[in-house]
Formats: C-alpha cells, sequence, structure tokens
C-alpha cells in the first residue's frame, strides 16, 4: 500500500510498494501468500443465497435478507509476509477463494480474473465474472506511484469476508494488470478507505464497507495487526482483543479515501501534524526532525543515499519510540523499527521521512503494535494497546 520504494537494494531484497490512487507520490504492496483461516462464519443463508447467483436468478428477498443478517459481524485472520511487509487476507468474491491486500489507503475493490489475459494472471487465484452480473458502462482505472497499476470493468456479485458479506457489491475485474502485481502474489486489494477515493467511472463504486455497514451490527471495522499474523473485524469491537481505553481522533477527510487524522508530537516535542492510518503501507513515515532525532540515539545510523533510507548495523539494539495520539502517549518497541536486513551487515529502518508524501504515514510497523478502530460511523480512528 503506499509508499515509496526506497532502492533497488530494497527492491531486490522484497517486493515494496505501499497503495494510494496516482495522485499521490505513494506505492502499493505485493507479496507472497501467507497462510491463512477464516473464523465466525455463518455459511447456511449465504450458501443458499449463492444458489440463486450461480444460476443467475435474483434470490427472493427473504433469502437476500437472511444473508446478509448472517453478515451482521465478521472476522478474517491475516498472516503476515516476510518482515511483516504486507498481510493478505481470504476473501470469497462470488464462487472463488482469493487471497487480497486491505487497504485502508485506497478505495476499489480489484481482483484478477478469468478475462484478465493469461499472460498476467498465471500464477495467481482468479474471479470468474460469470457468478455476478455486470455494471453496463462501468469501468475503473487505478494507478499508484510506482507506476503500477490496473483496469478493467465491473461487475456486482456476492463478497464475503470472514462472515461479512455483501450480497451485491461492485467487483473491479481486471482486464489489465501492470507487471508489479502480476509478479507479486496477492490476487487484488480490498480498498477499506472512504468511498470518494474510488476510480469507478462513469459512477464510482460503493466500497466493501459502505455497502456492509448497512447491515453491520455496528459501522466500524478494527485491525489487529501483529508479528506474524493478526484479524481484521468487521462490524463490532473485540474487547478481548486490546487492554485500557481507545483513544480516538476525528478523521479530517482531507484527500479521497484516508483515514487521516492530526497526530500531536513525538516524545522529544516534535509536531507531528497531518497524518494517514494506512494498513496498505508496511514502514512508519514521519517528519524529519522525529526521523533523524530518533536515530541521533542509534550509534550506527546513516541515512543511506545508496540504500534510499535509514539504515544501522543489525546488531544494534534500537530504543523504543513514542508518539502522542488525542493525548494518548503510544510507544512503538525498538524491534519493531528493525524492518529488513539488506545482506551487507545493515538494516533497513522501519521509520523512515516524510519527505516528499502527504504527511506522516502510520503504516504497519506503527500499525502491529496497537489495535487500531475505524469507525466510519462517526468518522473517527481509534488506537489502544494490544492485549
Amino acid at each position: 500500500m503506499p509508499s515509496f520504494l526506497h532502492s533497488a537494494a530494497i527492491l531486490a531484497t522484497a517486493s515494496l510498494a505501499l497503495a494510494a490512487p496516482a495522485n499521490t507520490p505513494y506505492k502499493k504492496l505485493t507479496g507472497s501468500v501467507p497462510r491463512m483461516r477464516t473464523s465466525h462464519t455463518n455459511k447456511a443463508a449465504i450458501a443458499h443465497y449463492h444458489t440463486y447467483t450461480k444460476y443467475h436468478r435474483t434470490a427472493p428477498q427473504h433469502v437476500q435478507k437472511a444473508a446478509a443478517a448472517d453478515a451482521g459481524t465478521g472476522s478474517v485472520s491475516a498472516t503476515a509476509e516476510q518482515y511483516d511487509s504486507e498481510y493478505l487476507c481470504p476473501v470469497t468474491v462470488g464462487n472463488d477463494q482469493l487471497n487480497l491486500d486491505f487497504d485502508t489507503g485506497s478505495s476499489d475493490l480489484w481482483v484478477f480474473s478469468t478475462i484478465t489475459p493469461s499472460s498476467e494472471s498465471s500464477g495467481h487465484n482468479l474471479y470468474n465474472p460469470d457468478t455476478g452480473s455486470q455494471e453496463q458502462g462501468e469501468t475503473w482505472n487505478i494507478g499508484y506511484g510506482d507506476g503500477s497499476g490496473s483496469s478493467g470493468i465491473v461487475y456486482a456479485d456476492t463478497v464475503v469476508v470472514g462472515g461479512a458479506t455483501v450480497t451485491s457489491q461492485a467487483v473491479e475485474a481486471a482486464t489489465s494488470v501492470s507487471s508489479q502485481f502480476v509478479k507479486g502474489n496477492s490476487d487484488g486489494l480490498l480498498g477499506l478507505g472512504y468511498e470518494s477515493g474510488n476510480t469507478c467511472s462513469p459512477s464510482q463504486c460503493q466500497t466493501f464497507f459502505g455497502n456492509f455497514e448497512a447491515s453491520a451490527d455496528s459501522a466500524v471495522f478494527t485491525a489487529d495487526l501483529q508479528t506474524n499474523g493478526g484479524s481484521y473485524d468487521f462490524g463490532y469491537i473485540d474487547s478481548s482483543k486490546y487492554s485500557g481505553p481507545i483513544t480516538y481522533v476525528s478523521t479530517l477527510q482531507q484527500n479521497p479515501s484516508y483515514w487521516d487524522f492530526t497526530a500531536d508530537s513525538d516524545e522529544n516535542g516534535n509536531d507531528i501534524g497531518y497524518s494517514i492510518m494506512d494498513t496498505g503501507t508496511s514502514l512508519w513515515y514521519m517528519p524529519d526532525a522525529s526521523v533523524s532525532g530518533y536515530y541521533a540515539n542509534v550509534q550506527s545510523a546513516q541515512n543511506s543515499q545508496s540504500d534510499g533510507g535509514y539504515v544501522f548495523s543489525c546488531d544494534e539494539n534500537l530504543p523504543d519510540f513514542s508518539v502522542s495520539i488525542g493525548g494518548t502517549s503510544f510507544t512503538v518497541p525498538g524491534s519493531s523499527l528493525n524492518f529488513q536486513p539488506l545482506g551487507d551487515g545493515n538494516c533497513f529502518g522501519g521509520l523512515q521521512d516524510n519527505d516528499g508524501l502527504p504527511g506522516s504515514i502510520f503504516g504497519d510497523v506503527f500499525m502491529k503494535n496497537f489495535f487500531v478502530v475505524f469507525d466510519l460511523g462517526n468518522n473517527q480512528v481509534g488506537v489502544a494497546n494490544q492485549s
């Protein structure tokens, strides 16, 4: 999801890109598919509904309502790719299970499909749009800051995320996918940003969660990302996954898609300001004063031009780093800030300068240490300590 690729050296060791539409300088993550499982899934009414869609028939209203009722809440597990560079989750689209990258930094649900050229879809799980109905005249075209992108046509079909179900979701089936995504192993993206960032044309498509909230117990979803795993919950807040209070800050909605807010300051009193909470960004980007101040306490740290960012000896015992959000201090352990070994004895830092970005990006390096709430009903983001 959103971020810069830092250098050829980083590219050689992992497929890193962070997500956002092309009017920003970010890029989208790609990576390999980990083990995954689902939970809290009630399949009876959903399977009943699928029978109608399989045979291209409109399900009776009571069947549709029952399937939606079964979707009042849902939970899906997410397993981290190497170095926690991204998290992929199993999603059922029509009759097909795909491994999608959940991205709060974009607003399109697009997938590799049977109408994607075979030269671009080899090795991916594919959505067969025969189970859905084409939205006549609707197309989509999304691009990212690294030149990657995809485009295609729009269908309406059932989408199930760990039991959270939308029975007529806009599914953007790819007819063209750039090489960056072809080489990765995710089967597409599930955008969880605001609808205003969606790229469908001539009419914007509603997001998955935007549709789901109508039948949800509560218009919230949560991310409990952790090293080597985690989960997303839809329609409820699981109190067993966090401890202490949840600190909420209002979203600013200054840019399409983004869950943006104002963060306070770092532990040294440096202002942070405009920020974005983004599951689609692997690293954590902060203002220069915060980043340089942190690495001043790391003896071997250097802002490497060749590596494209701050690096340090992998033998370093990194200090913790704290920031204030909504008047509450949140501490990221130093171990989380060692992002990736470069193969030369140095490691690439998980905390990097946000120069050129629209603000501070709180990506997975930050989020995997906390329980994060995305509250669409009240337009706010919440952060709490993990249990």
